[in-house]
């Protein structure tokens, strides 16, 4: 292992950057060149099937199967145009990934060859083995049959040779089995219920989108030092390693000048990225070293999330090209901050109008105040739901930590945007208000554009944090597929956006006029949600300690965080929006519980078998080696001259068998733990063994082993170190 891990350090060495060509002069040129996009519709479909796909984008219209057979006729013709040989219903089940089952287009011909064909049968509609896939217990074995169904809203593409269809996954009982068909229904429910808010103040509003621009952070390192590291390969994180004595403290890797290699990735990223019509823009270097970013334009969300999920596999992709390996885990090294991916939300309206920016007119600022104090609610009502949407085994490594939101779930507004709620809940309107109050609270919230426009200042330590025009769930971690925080978000705005529109109407039903209807409701809002308002340092013990005073939860167990999705109030909640039955919901709560136990169990076993048939042999050969020099320095010196010589040797002797010991006794402590969590049959007691038994096992484990990096010869040691990971271009 030792002679492998410096083959690999003169491999890296060796490495040159690979020179990256742009396809074109200008972006434009080729964007969404391997996307079956609205242009290309426009092209190869009749006016009819155009149409109809169109209003299935814009208005979700459902598509006949004779539409569905010309489209698929268009849809092929431009495939096999552009090499395309296969096609696949390319979807998101419950895992950390995307799923592809590859089909030629080929059937018989009637001379018994074959020929080009695709149906839209075939485009609409196939039937992967739904239980090979986590369902939470709702497909068995025994009950394969499920179904994909073609999600005309996200356009095909085309990926070596393939022609990927977006597809939602459900099965044969028709239960959602993946994270699209719910983020679309809680899409459908926010859009249903900030249209009818919407229609207090715009009657021209039909529709409201909900928009989301994702930041994905990565870590880049070497593919031959990756190989050498069975724990980054088997779990995406570095299980044992000593810290470097130069990592970030400098905070000199942060936006400063690319790296060669790295910048020729990033080129090639964005080159394939741009081909299927993913508008990546922004690139620079992270926090810490060989961290990176990557965010697009921001984009309706359904759309925006699959762009990510494609862009995700593409980056790996392009990364073996260029020799490098992408990390994704939260906390891929200890000591040094982790990755995340920011959820940048927003809604906007058929208009053109961003709920989240306040306008030109009073008018306008109150539907913009409207929106803000309800989606205060919401978050403050559903703390627990949230957190439970982004903890999970990888990134509770990194919550909490300096450089991430806590597992408090707070919402940072600005000084500004908060005196202004301020002023709301101190103003009388709770009756009808007199001509002079009207007049000043007109006055207020005419203020707002220019507040806005100067209130620049940003809270990274800010769960959910308002920055300008949107809110930013800064929690969600990096390997994370966006949906559940997504879902999660949506449903709970979407609720509460009914309850309001309900308050307001009855108020109205009174005899109150609109505007004065809606103070009162926004009023009795801002009240009942200040608490989850913060906007002080969220890292700091005082804020610990005042979450609690104010009844904010603080939960940092990954099963206990799950537990949230199993209350009444959440499946009401989901129920209510027609988002998650009670059955699917208990089904993926499951498949997370199994997914945190999985993950700890695999840690566990990689780490046992590291430590005790490399780390130990390692630690035993280093120390036989001193041992030898111990004995020979008896042999030369005279006795009082050898033990003034040995005196250190000898300790250092102790201090390493004090640490083989430790690590022989824990790892077989952590295997018979193992093995008593694994008889455990309820999956959400499984977890929790794991976590409490099992998983304490790994720090402790891990301490022993990085005392020995530090105190073995460095030629002997079998793993690349932190050093050496981190720092080589």
């Amino acid at each position: 292992m030792a002679e492998f891990r410096f083959k690999a350090l003169q491999e890296v060495l060796s490495r040159q950057p690979l020179v990256v060509r742009r396809e074109d002069n200008l972006t434009s040129d080729f964007y969404a060149i391997n996307v079956f996009d609205r242009p290309k519709m426009k092209k190869y479909l009749s006016k009819e099937a155009f149409k109809a796909v169109s209003d299935a984008i814009d208005h979700s219209s459902p598509i006949d199967r004779k539409m569905a057979d010309q489209v698929a006729q268009g849809m092929k013709a431009w495939a096999t145009e552009n090499r395309a040989t296969h096609y696949t219903h390319w979807f998101h089940p419950l895992t950390d990934g995307t799923a592809e089952k590859h089909d030629a287009f080929i059937t018989h011909g009637e001379s018994g060859g074959v020929v080009e064909a695709f149906s839209g049968k075939l485009l609409a509609q196939q039937e992967p083995d739904a239980s090979s896939f986590p369902s939470g217990g709702i497909r068995q074995t025994f009950e394969a049959r499920g179904y994909t169904a073609w999600d005309a809203s996200s356009p095909a593409f085309i990926v070596d040779g393939t022609l990927c269809i977006p597809t939602v996954f459900i099965s044969y009982t028709g239960e959602a089995l993946d994270y699209k068909t719910p983020l679309l229904r809680a899409l459908q429910a926010v859009d249903k219920a900030a249209t009818a808010v919407c229609s207090y103040f715009d009657k021209n509003v039909t529709k409201v989108h909900a928009n989301l621009g994702w930041e994905q952070e990565y870590f880049l390192i070497d593919d031959a030092l990756y190989m050498a590291r069975p724990d980054l390969v088997l779990t995406g994180r570095t299980l044992m390693g000593h810290a470097s004595a130069k990592d970030q403290q400098l905070d000199d890797h942060y936006f400063s000048s690319i790296p060669t290699r790295v910048y020729r990735y990033m080129e090639d990223l964005e080159n394939e990225a741009y081909k299927l019509g993913i508008p990546v823009k922004t690139r620079h270097n992270e926090v810490a070293p060989n961290q990176f970013e990557v965010a697009p334009i921001y984009e309706e969300c359904n759309l925006a999330n699959d762009h990510n999920q494609l862009l995700m596999d593409i980056m790996k992709k392009v990364a073996r090209r260029h020799n490098f390996q992408v990390l994704y885990h939260e906390k891929p090294f200890a000591a040094i901050n982790g990755s995340g991916k920011h959820n940048n939300w927003s809604l906007e309206t058929n208009t053109g109008v961003n709920l989240y920016s306040p306008g030109k007119n009073p008018k306008s600022n109150l539907q913009f105040l409207t929106f803000v104090v309800n989606t205060l609610k919401a978050v403050y009502d559903n703390q627990d739901l949230l957190r439970a949407s982004i903890l999970n085994a990888n990134n509770s490594h990194r919550l909490g930590a300096n450089e991430a939101p806590p597992s408090i779930l707070s919402v940072f507004l600005g000084s500004e945007v908060s005196q202004m709620l301020d002023l709301m809940e101190e103003a009388v309107v709770d009756r009808k208000m007199t001509p002079d109050e009207k007049t000043a609270l007109k006055l207020n919230i005419g203020r707002i554009p220019e507040i806005i426009l100067d209130n620049t200042d940003r809270n990274r330590t800010s769960p959910f944090a308002f920055t300008g025009n949107r809110f930013e769930f800064r929690a969600v971690g990096s390997s994370a597929n966006c949906a559940p925080a997504m879902i999660a978000l949506n449903t709970a705005v979407a609720a509460q956006l009914n309850r309001f529109k309900s308050e307001v109407d009855e108020i109205i039903a009174t005899g109150i006029k609109k505007d004065e209807a809606i103070f009162q409701v926004l009023k009795k809002l801002i009240i009942e949600s200040k608490p989850i308002r913060f906007d002080g340092n969220g890292y700091s013990d005082e804020w610990v300690e005042e979450a609690a005073k104010r009844g904010l939860t603080n939960v940092n167990s990954v099963p206990d965080s799950l537990a949230a999705y199993l209350t009444d109030d959440v499946k009401k909640l989901f129920a209510s929006q027609d988002v998650l039955s009670e059955k699917e919901l208990e089904g993926r709560t499951e498949v997370e519980y199994e997914k945190y136990t999985m993950k700890i169990q695999i840690e566990a076993r990689v780490l046992g078998d590291l430590a005790i048939n490399h780390i130990v042999p390692t630690a035993v050969q280093y120390q036989t080696t001193l041992l030898n020099n111990v004995r020979y320095l008896k042999e030369v010196f005279s006795e009082a001259e050898f033990e003034e010589l040995a005196v250190g040797r000898k300790e250092l002797i102790k201090e390493i068998s004090g640490h083989i010991s430790f690590i022989k006794i824990k790892v077989k402590e952590m295997v018979d733990a193992r093995k008593v969590a694994n008889v455990i049959e309820d999956p959400v007691e499984k977890a929790k063994a794991y976590e409490k038994t099992v998983r304490p096992y790994l720090d402790e484990i891990r301490y022993h082993i990085d005392k020995l990096e530090l105190t073995v010869d460095n030629e002997l040691w079998p793993l690349p170190k932190y050093r050496e990971l981190l720092f080589v271009k």
